[in-house]
């Protein structure tokens, strides 16, 4: 790893080299927490995995930053997923995998998760369905969606704001729908049942502000 004063982009940027080669960058919040002298470097080891996309050759790789042995999340026979279809799938398959425990854990954990199903289904299960719905074009289902995904996440906002992204995306096909009137009644109903200061800067209230300005 060496950190790239220099950097225009980010001067905290710290690039990570394979044999003389730079293959990416840390993420930001990475860097920013990592033990390195502003100009210094330092030697860790890293996994490296490649497929060949449609697009191209596609390449992933991650950095063991801890002192301990490296424990990879991946391997030769335990490959990470690097198509977008891949990921879409592996979330979908995670978030599945997180509701199904929460629920059958028991507890206070499981009476929350409860209270965001719609159908048997959770809200958080709806993101990627919703995502490839829109890619689709299929804009009246991906609209169903999103009003479940939006009933689910105000029954389980526990006093706090609905998760907004399912009504930032109702928002967005509205739009593109022509249907202004049921563009500003879906961010309306987010703001009633938003905590009165969490409205205020929320990218909910300056859409709206946008609409009827």
């Amino acid at each position: 790893m060496q950190r790239e004063p220099a950097n225009k982009a980010d001067p905290n940027a710290i690039a990570v080299h394979v044999e003389g080669e730079r293959i990416g960058y840390l993420p930001g919040y990475v860097a920013a927490r990592v033990d390195l002298t502003a100009s210094g470097s330092r030697a860790v080891e890293v996994q490296i995995f490649t497929q060949v996309l449609a697009k191209g050759l596609r390449a992933e790789a991650w950095a063991w930053l801890s002192p301990t042995p490296p424990q990879w999340q991946w391997s030769e026979t335990n490959r990470p997923p690097l198509s977008s279809q891949a990921k879409a799938a592996a979330h979908q398959a995670g978030v599945t995998e997180m509701v199904n425990d929460a629920l059958a854990g028991g507890g206070v954990r499981a009476v929350s998760f409860e209270q965001g199903m719609v159908n048997g289904v959770h809200y958080l299960q709806l993101v990627e369905p919703i995502k490839q719905l829109k890619r689709e074009g299929r804009l009246d289902e991906t609209l169903v969606l999103c009003k479940a995904a939006i009933e689910g996440a105000e029954a389980g906002r526990e006093g706090r704001e609905p998760a907004p992204w399912y009504t930032e995306q109702a928002a967005i096909i509205y739009r593109k729908l022509g249907q202004r009137d049921e563009e500003i009644a879906v961010l309306r109903r987010w703001l009633a049942v938003c905590p009165p200061d969490r409205r205020d800067g929320s990218r909910i209230k300056e859409r709206l502000d946008k609409l009827t300005s």
